[in-house]
């Protein structure tokens, strides 16, 4: 292997190096997919998180959906705690995307 080759392989791995570095130390916010299974509560057009179900204090109008079509609704959260339930994951950068592709589950992927 000659030298200039070698200098660039050098220069690849330590660019390699850098970046994974700089994303362990990024900050980058988690948010719920579109397709986190929510509650829909008709009578008061809310939606609810399921683990706030059993404290909710809903309605018999009820309808199993996604948290897309909450919004697509224009429905707002129920209460504090589905508020809650949905803030974002505050991570960094590559623990985000490994939460994206689907390696390290999100709060939200057992509901």
């Amino acid at each position: 292997m000659n030298k200039r080759k070698k200098r660039f392989l050098w220069m690849i791995a330590f660019i390699c190096v850098i970046g994974i570095g700089a994303s362990l130390l990024i900050p980058k916010a988690t948010h719920p997919s579109k397709d986190t299974r929510v509650i829909l509560e008709h009578t008061y057009k809310t939606y609810i998180a399921p683990i706030c179900f059993e404290k909710s204090n809903a309605t018999n109008f009820l309808e199993e959906g996604t948290l897309q079509r909450g919004q697509d609704l224009d429905y707002k959260p129920h209460s504090f705690c589905t508020e809650e339930a949905f803030k974002a994951e505050h991570d960094s950068l590559f623990e985000n995307l490994l939460k994206e592709i689907g390696w390290i589950e999100k709060k939200w992927d057992n509901w």
